[in-house]
């Protein structure tokens, strides 16, 4: 498995679903991008001022809520994720 450095955050995002609009099918680059995901793996935190390191705001099993653009898409082991920071995450869905 991936293992996430610093203050990275993998997640496995939602595949959004095939859209009809009056019964034509939208073509895959006018779908929306999501913006939710599960969280699979969390790095150890950044490192403060101080040395010591600052705690993660998620943790693996979360549902995430992220920029619309952020992060870096990887493939591992024929599946798809993406490495966010955690500031890019915007919220924890509950």
């Amino acid at each position: 498995m991936l293992k996430p450095l610093g203050d990275r955050v993998i997640v496995s995002v939602a595949e959004e679903k095939e859209q009809t609009v009056g019964g034509i099918v939208l073509a895959s680059n006018a779908k929306e991008k999501p913006q939710t995901a599960e969280v699979v793996a969390v790095g150890e935190g950044e490192l403060g001022k101080d040395g010591k390191r600052l705690p993660m705001s998620v943790a693996k099993g979360d549902e995430v809520m992220f920029d619309k653009y952020a992060g870096s898409e990887v493939k591992y082991e024929g599946k798809k994720y993406l490495i966010l920071h955690d500031k890019d995450i915007m919220a924890i869905v509950k």
